[in-house]
């Protein structure tokens, strides 16, 4: 079942996602070699409680009914998404995605950008580039009248043009009230296809794409996925609302590049 969103019900996510900007920009300020992802995932947990929320990923269950025990997902390198805070230590030249989620006035928020720690590898940076660009190249295409399928597929010839993988497991979603609801957002897929795109709909698109192969595989924990070859991988995030003409992006980057500056991807 797809929900559309009202003005009202449009203006509460935003709250909810600008919320998760200023989370990812606290996280900012602190990431650089020797902090663990552990740190960073008490200072998401801080903010987000201090601003009258909670983190929906904490306690989130996955398929086999475990819950996440974080309040946001740190994948370093390989890692695609959903890494586990812990004890890692971020060293010079890692990426580490860091996907966020807030739940506010009963509207979810869910947003993600791949960090830079210290001085990253020139090939490193430029995954990051493009799978940022894909994300805004697909939210060009989530506007009312178009199809589902022409924002996957922007996405995808985006990345495959720059000979990067683009991962077919793991998908963006419908948003609201729930942190995932329908419909599921591919980042690949045809032209002209799949739902049509109708203005209040709200959707989180979210690139996962791989400096190798797209393939990826589940490690032990049940939660963190990974590239199969071990290269490194890219994640940015942002929660849309489908208009007409133009989406309303309901997240945001700024807060995180004002801290990052000349740093900023």
């Amino acid at each position: 079942m797809i929900f559309l969103k009202t003005e009202d019900e449009i203006e509460l996510l935003r709250q909810s996602n600008l919320l998760v900007g200023k989370t990812l920009a606290e996280i900012a300020k602190i990431i650089k070699p020797g902090v663990t992802t552990k740190e960073l995932d008490k200072v998401a947990e801080e903010f987000i409680r201090d601003n009258g929320a909670v983190p929906t990923f904490k306690g989130f269950p996955n398929p086999n009914g475990n819950p996440f025990p974080a309040s946001v997902c740190t994948s370093v390198n390989e890692q695609v998404v959903h890494g586990i805070p812990g004890e890692v230590v971020l060293k010079d030249g890692d990426i580490v995605s860091v996907d966020c989620g807030t739940y506010m006035n009963g509207f979810c928020g869910d947003s993600a950008y791949t960090f830079c720690v210290g001085e990253v590898d020139e090939e490193v940076r430029r995954l990051l580039k493009v799978t940022k660009e894909a994300l805004y190249i697909g939210i060009e295409n989530a506007v009312q009248g178009k199809r589902l399928g022409d924002i996957g597929y922007a996405i995808q010839q985006h990345c495959e043009a720059n000979n990067y993988g683009v991962v077919r497991e793991f998908v963006g979603h419908g948003i609201g009230k729930e942190m995932h609801e329908d419909p599921q957002v591919p980042n690949y897929g045809k032209r002209g296809y799949g739902s049509l795109l109708k203005n209040g709909l709200c959707i989180a698109i979210e690139p996962m794409i791989t400096l190798g192969d797209r393939h990826v595989v589940m490690e032990r924990d049940g939660w963190t996925v990974r590239t199969k070859d071990r290269k490194c991988a890219a994640h940015f995030e942002h929660t849309i609302a489908v208009r007409a003409g133009k989406a309303d992006i309901l997240s945001s980057f700024q807060f995180i590049e004002e801290v990052l500056g000349e740093q900023a991807i």
